[in-house]
């Protein structure tokens, strides 16, 4: 019996069912999105991401495996280490490039080690974590509770964060959950959901196969034009857009927003059986308290409809709290080859972390809910 591990750098070298077997339902590591992302090129050696997956081998069949990604800068990744390169150039280091194992563009929480025991997970703990000439270290974003004990004995440090997810609690309808919340959020909500109306907006909810081509690149004009108004450049091309529906349509949930029945804003979200998972948005004319209609309200009502337990409404945004979602702890972890910044860095983190369960416990004690039960304390994904 021979296990070897290798550097994969095309997706499409590992087969879609052994890949798949490991990921597991989620769509973010699947092997459909993660190809259409290199197929597109929002991956890729012109991008910042090269590919570099970590594959385990075992007499030629796939073990276990690793989402891993040779970045040149740190864009797109929603855990911040920008003060942590400064820091390099300051001493005349190069930060870049790094190893980052993540679903790209995307800060859902999720498995990263993809193996089926204890051995072979702590197999490519060690070889993320092993040494390579001319990258600074690696870094393991959104990890799941399950990896994290091999990516500690591997020698990272550990940084927590906060997002935010609605919980359903067994609500019939969005009037039901509202009747759970205090009288101050429940009013709050009511007045920005009739802002939408009295403007005038509907919104409609297209899934799967419903969603055509003309959907989709009306969608892609709006997070476009989004990211340009706010002075960035999107990730993500239309031809990304148009293989995720193609390949995953039955995780597609796209809302439009329309008023006097044309198209003005999209948002886009993708599900898997338990969980909806807001991700992009846009909008082509400004409405007073669309994005919170297009990005929480109707993805809460699509969830209570499908009865999906959780809702991921992305990353950060603490305003979310008084819309009836739940602070929750995530973790990263880093291994900075240079002994001096790995030290630095953990002793900040651990400082960092006491901060963040401090922040979480003061506002899971102070939620949206009416009874104290329903306002569960900080939870860890």
């Amino acid at each position: 019996m021979t296990v070897t591990v290798s550097a994969v750098g095309c997706l499409h070298d590992i087969a879609a069912a052994d890949w798949d077997a490991l990921a597991g339902d989620s769509p973010w590591l699947s092997h459909a999105l993660l190809s259409a992302l290199e197929d597109s090129g929002a991956v890729g050696a012109h991008s910042g991401w090269r590919p570099a997956h970590l594959a385990l081998w075992r007499d030629g069949q796939l073990l276990a495996a690793a989402p891993r990604y040779l970045k040149t800068h740190s864009r797109g990744e929603y855990v911040f280490d920008w003060a942590w390169a400064r820091a390099y150039a300051q001493h005349g280091l190069r930060y870049y490039p790094k190893q980052l194992c993540a679903a790209p563009f995307s800060p859902i929480p999720g498995p990263r080690l993809l193996a089926g025991d204890a051995a072979s997970r702590a197999t490519l703990a060690q070889a993320l974590a092993a040494e390579q000439d001319g990258v600074s270290g690696c870094h393991v974003l959104f990890a799941q509770q399950a990896d994290r004990a091999a990516l500690l004995d591997a020698g990272f440090a550990l940084r927590l964060g906060v997002q935010f997810h609605w919980f359903n609690q067994g609500w019939p309808d969005f009037a039901a959950f509202l009747a759970a919340l205090r009288q101050d959020k429940r009013k709050k909500i009511r007045q920005e959901r009739n802002k939408v109306a009295r403007a005038g907006v509907t919104v409609r909810t297209l899934v799967g196969r419903e969603i055509g081509e003309a959907d989709w690149a009306f969608f892609e004009r709006c997070y476009r034009h989004t990211y340009h108004a706010h002075g960035g450049e999107p990730y993500l091309p239309l031809s990304f857009f148009l293989q995720l529906g193609e390949r995953l349509p039955q995780c597609c949930v796209l809302f439009i927003a329309e008023r006097h029945g044309a198209p003005i804003a999209a948002s886009l979200c993708l599900r898997d059986a338990e969980r909806l998972y807001g991700r992009y948005w846009g909008a082509l004319e400004e409405v007073d308290c669309l994005h919170f209609e297009l990005c929480y309200y109707v993805g809460i009502e699509y969830a209570l409809a499908e009865r999906l337990a959780v809702f991921e409404g992305g990353a950060q945004g603490e305003h979310k709290l008084a819309r009836g979602f739940t602070p929750v702890e995530t973790c990263s972890l880093h291994r900075l080859q240079s002994p001096m910044f790995q030290q630095a860095v953990s002793r900040w983190l651990a400082e960092e972390a006491q901060a963040v369960r401090g922040w979480i416990d003061e506002q899971s004690a102070a939620g949206p809910f009416k009874s104290r039960s329903q306002n569960p304390p900080g939870l860890v994904v």
